[in-house]
């Protein structure tokens, strides 16, 4: 069953699992899926959270002894979703070991709604470092012109930074800056830079779910056939420019004291069209150094028809990809604004998650609280 998952993972592709909750952890799913399924490490996000803790199970005694306390909503869910990470961190400690630091790890989100506020979201990111109080925790920060400066600031503070919501060429070469800034600055402050870890996520189906809309709104036989390529290519590319990054000068002078590259990481690998095989972005974007974070049907899908898993599926595949760009954007879709749109709505849609996590605790802190008197 897990024949496909060994090759992926034999090519060099450390295979995370997207999706966390507490009925995983104490069940002992999280544990089976790293001892049978090559799984390394977890992500997290607001809307992850908000579907496990709204499900409710596994969550009634904490939130009853948070509503007998009286915390605010915030602190609870703060308190609620650092548990959890904390513990599924514990749970992937021996493979944080094994691996000298590079997995076993779990990502934890500064709050999205800080998106746009650089000192707030350092301050969330040191916080949330605090609070989990794990090596093998990765805070996440999103890649907006806001993120960039704090992710080089908390870089240079020695915390590990998982960058999500990675859309465009550019902003992932900004970001790659930014963390080879960061360390810079940590080299210069004189800590350890073998103790500072990074991927940096790229999204993938998502680029395919708006490509394609414009796609279809064409319809012409040259934009059907151009469906279902421009997420792949989008990712190829990014990989080219990592490995252009981790060659140059200045990443061999950080290299020389003990700097780790900071890994591709292909997120939103799910795939949204029925049409398109499943094990689309996993066989397409097989390279060395990589991370591919997939949520639970993908993995399963891996593991038992991932008969497209073969050998490194990037190396020579860069004129392609640049071609297949060029071809959508001479059909008039703007690239530019295809990210643009993608970056404003994954920040809008990991704040409304956010707040509807907020509302359903509010709403379980009500019903617990106990009456006064």
């Amino acid at each position: 069953m897990t024949d496909a998952l060994k090759r992926l993972s034999d090519e060099g592709v450390a295979i995370w699992l997207d999706d966390l909750s507490r009925q995983r952890i104490t069940s002992g799913n999280l544990a089976e899926l790293i001892d049978q399924q090559h799984v390394v490490g977890v992500t997290t996000n607001p809307t992850i959270f908000q579907k496990a803790i709204s499900s409710g199970d596994g969550y009634e005694q904490q939130l009853a002894d948070l509503a007998v306390r009286r915390v605010t909503v915030e602190e609870a869910v703060r308190m609620i979703t650092t548990a959890d990470v904390r513990d599924a961190a514990d749970i992937l400690r021996p493979v944080f070991d094994a691996t000298g630091g590079q997995d076993g790890r779990v990502s934890i989100e500064v709050d999205p709604r800080l998106a746009h506020n650089t000192p707030a979201t350092i301050a969330e990111a040191k916080q949330l470092a605090w609070l989990v109080d794990r090596p093998n925790t990765f805070i996440k920060i999103p890649a907006t012109e806001a993120g960039l400066p704090a992710i080089t600031e908390t870089i240079g503070r020695g915390i590990s930074v998982n960058v999500t919501l990675i859309f465009s060429l550019d902003r992932y070469r900004a970001v790659m800056d930014a963390f080879m800034a960061g360390l810079e600055k940590a080299n210069a402050a004189g800590l350890d830079l073998s103790k500072i870890r990074s991927v940096a996520s790229f999204f993938v189906s998502r680029v395919d779910t708006e490509v394609d809309k414009r796609l279809e709104k064409l319809g012409t036989d040259d934009a059907k056939a151009l469906r279902g390529k421009a997420a792949v290519a989008n990712a190829r590319l990014a990989y080219q420019a990592y490995e252009e990054a981790f060659g140059s000068d200045r990443w061999s002078v950080l290299e020389r004291v003990g700097a780790n590259r900071q890994r591709p990481l292909w997120a939103s690998t799910g795939v949204k069209n029925p049409d398109y095989p499943d094990t689309l972005y996993v066989a397409g974007l097989i390279a060395p150094g990589t991370v591919n974070t997939m949520p639970e049907p993908t993995l399963d899908a891996v593991a038992h028809h991932g008969d497209d898993i073969n050998g490194n599926a990037v190396a020579g595949s860069y004129e392609q990809a640049r071609a297949d760009l060029d071809a959508i954007e001479n059909l008039g879709i703007s690239y530019d604004d295809v990210v643009k749109v993608l970056e404003d709505e994954g920040v809008e849609k990991f704040a409304a998650s956010w707040t509807d996590l907020l509302k359903s605790t509010e709403a379980e802190l009500k019903r617990l609280t106990p009456a006064e008197g």
